[in-house]
Parts: C-alpha cells; structure tokens; sequence
C-alpha cells in the first residue's frame, strides 16, 4: 500500500512539475507590448463596473479612471442592490464629471432573482453605452494611469475583438494577504504562460477589454448566464470559438490593475470557492485536465501528510515531494514576481505551502460539492 501510494504521488508529482517548469519557459518568452506614442486616441471606450456594497471603494475606483490621460470614454457604473450608500457617492461623482452614470440594477428585474447579477449587469451596461468597445473591471479596483491609451493601442496595431491584461492583489501587511499575493501571483503568471504559448485558458474580469459588436455576436452570455461566475473566462471561451485568432493578452507593466485582497480567511475561502464552482463546466478538455491534475496532486500530498501521522515512510516522501514543489514553484515564480514588482513576497512562500496545499484541496472540494456566500448572498 506505501509503495503504491508513493507510485502514483510521485507520477502526480512529476507530470505537476514538469507543466510547471512549461509554464515558466512560455513565461520568459513573452515579450511586453510596445507601441508608438504618436497613435491618436481613436476608440472610444465604455468602462462597466458592477458594485454592490462599495462605499469603500468605489471612489477612488472612479478617479483612478478619470485620471486616464486618454479622453474618449464614459464610466457605466450598476449599483447591484447596495444597502450601503454606493449609488450616493457614484451620483456625488456623476454630477461633477459628465462621464460617469449610474444604473440601478433593480430598475431591470422587475423583482426577479437570478444566480448571474454581474452578468446581468454589465448586460444591462452594454445595452446602455455608446461605446464601440467595452472595457469591464471591479468596484474595488485602481486602474494604471495609461490603461486605455494601451488599450487603444493594441486595438489599432493588432485588430483583436477580446484583451485580457494582468491584475495583482496589493500587500496589507496581513498573512492572509500575503498568501493571497502569492497565490495569485501563480494564477497571472500561468494566465500570462498560457497565452506565450498560443492558449487564452485564463483572464480575470477586473482588466478586461471586448469588442462590443462582437460580444452581441456571440450572443452575450447566453448559455452561460446560469452560472453565478464566469463573466470573464467563459466570454473569453466563446470569443475563442468564434473568433479563433483574434484574442490577445496586453502583457506590460503600465497595464496591471491593482485590487485589495480579501480582508480575511474566510472571505478569501469563498471567493476561491466561487472561482473553482465553475471548473467542471469548462468545455476546454486541456483546461479540465490541468485543474485535474492540479487537484490530485495536492490531495496526494494531503493525503501523505495524514497518513504520515502513523506510517514514517510516506511522511518522509510526502516532506521531499513537496520541497521539490517548493523549489519547482519558487523557478517559476521568480520571473512572474519581477514582472509584478514583488521579489520580496517570495521569501514567505516556503511558509505558505502547507496553506496553499489545505486550500486548494478545500476550495476545490466545496466549489464542486458545495455551497457559497458572495457579497451576501447564498449562491447555488
């Protein structure tokens, strides 16, 4: 039973850290964007953000925008049922710059639940801009001083109908934060991989920029509006099938969209929950394996680690096997924290693998079998 057990650990183990090392050579690869600065602002953008419940922050959410150097857009904000004062500070806003307008959410429902609010609303938002293209991103977001002057760029240089670009958590001195930056530093820099090595798997919809015309074409999200989550990966999947090779990934360091971790542990949980509840609907064979084979391999070495409690063998092989990942992780991650400005974070990243491997296993438990709380409301 040990030798089996450490048989297919270790087969989990190797295929895991070789897709690893993959990873990191299609990360070195990529090379940033770079364009003239004598193209003219010529696309005019609709910026959609969805909000409920962000008085925190959706002020300066808003002025991070309209301190763009770049002149042609409107902000679309969709107040999503806030029982804060949300709407109060957006429409403060609205009437001291002509570019910002409020939705309520409600105004379209008629009273009707639904599973999809965000999809619902940047719907709603799309229906109502003037804009030939859509840019999306989240109530609790800080957009880069040059967001759509590169966005423009990229439109005009290489014609795309759909641009993801990197987000990244910033540092609030808290452990959970901390873990959180790490971990999301996988997910950008996989995302980024990805995309060097001709696949669009991955994008978050806090950076994200479409074609208007071509979201109608695709239908919006029909097909996908059941689902509570998905707004960004599953557009991108149908704007992959329709038009195969015009998605492009702006990867540059003036583009990274700053957002705040989650406050705490089980907040972070949830989100993870949600962000993994729509893995088996991923029609992408390739993306279902890597998730796959991502899971099993940290449920082995859970597993190792418990039955490392009673059989001594498995517990020294379980300690190896995950040092191995450590240093595998830490290759890969090195170029990806450069990028993001983040080298130092690295140093905490040995303590957080036992962290990371609980969760993973956890989150990717629940998101399939369980359920989830999301800006206060049961999610099935």
């Amino acid at each position: 039973m040990e030798y089996g057990f450490i048989i297919i650990s270790g087969v989990l183990a190797a295929l895991y850290c070789g897709l690893i090392l993959v990873y990191r050579y299609w990360f070195v690869a990529l090379k940033p964007f770079e364009f003239s600065t004598a193209l003219e602002p010529a696309v005019f953008f609709s910026i959609i953000i969805p909000a409920r419940n962000e008085s925190a922050n959706i002020e300066k959410c808003i002025q991070s925008i309209l301190a763009q150097n770049y002149p042609l857009y409107e902000i679309i904000v969709v107040d999503d049922h806030s029982t804060d004062d949300t709407a109060e500070l957006v429409l403060r806003l609205a009437n001291k710059n002509p570019q910002v307008q409020l939705i309520h959410l409600k105004d379209f429902l008629d009273g009707q639940s639904t599973n999809a609010y965000k999809k619902k609303a940047i719907e709603i938002a799309v229906e109502k801009s003037t804009g030939s293209w859509i840019v999306t991103t989240d109530a609790d977001c800080m957009a880069p001083p040059h967001w759509l002057q590169y966005f423009n760029a990229m439109i005009l240089t290489k014609d795309p109908v759909f641009i993801a670009a990197p987000v990244m958590f910033t540092l609030n001195g808290q452990f959970s934060g901390q873990f959180q930056v790490l971990d999301f530093l996988s997910l950008q820099g996989i995302t980024a991989a990805a995309v060097s090595a001709g696949s669009h798997s991955m994008c978050n919809g806090a950076n994200l920029a479409y074609s208007k015309k071509a979201f109608e074409e695709v239908g919006r999200f029909k097909g996908i509006d059941h689902l509570a989550s998905g707004d960004d990966m599953f557009l991108m999947h149908k704007m992959k099938k329709q038009f195969p090779n015009r998605l492009a990934y702006l990867f540059s360091d003036e583009m990274v969209v700053a957002t705040a971790p989650m406050p705490n542990w089980a907040s972070f949980i949830q989100q993870r929950i949600r962000w993994a509840s729509k893995a088996d609907s991923y029609k992408d064979k390739k993306i279902v394996g890597v998730l796959l084979l991502v899971y099993l391999f940290n449920a082995s070495l859970l597993i190792g680690l418990l039955a490392g409690l009673f059989l001594s063998d498995i517990l020294f092989w379980t300690v190896w096997v995950i040092a191995i990942k450590t240093l595998v992780e830490l290759y890969f991650l090195w170029p990806v924290a450069r990028f993001f400005k983040l080298e130092k974070s690295l140093i905490l990243f040995p303590v957080m693998q036992p962290f990371h491997i609980v969760y993973t296993v956890i989150a990717g438990w629940l998101g399939k079998f369980g359920k989830y709380q999301w800006k206060n409301r049961q999610v099935h």
